[in-house]
């Protein structure tokens, strides 16, 4: 309790502009961007490599780099996660329930 009280009476007149609203809305328009990039450019190989493994072609490098940024790391880590996800999802559902398992 002491650290949260310390760490605020030393940062109690900063703001942090990245969460206002205007700071919010150019991390959500790059992220968009970056992510219909990634499906623009969904048949091309991934050359680079984001966090959590998230893997994009080097024509989508100026829109990564736009939105690491805009947004704060952990939201960008945040949102990886999130697209992973829903391909993961989207794929599984297209697959129309089968296996991938060797027959």
């Amino acid at each position: 309790m002491a650290a949260l009280e310390a760490y605020a009476s030393r940062n109690a007149d900063e703001v942090h502009t990245d969460v206002l609203l205007k700071g919010r809305h150019a991390c959500y328009k790059s992220r968009d961007a970056f992510y219909a990039c990634l499906e623009k450019e969904s048949n091309k190989k991934p050359t680079e490599i984001a966090s959590v493994g998230l893997l994009y072609p080097a024509e989508c490098k100026a829109l990564r780099a736009q939105f690491v940024n805009h947004c704060r790391a952990s939201w960008v880590k945040h949102f990886d996660r999130l697209y992973c996800k829903n391909k993961r999802v989207r794929r599984l559902l297209d697959d129309g329930g089968e296996t991938r398992r060797g027959i």
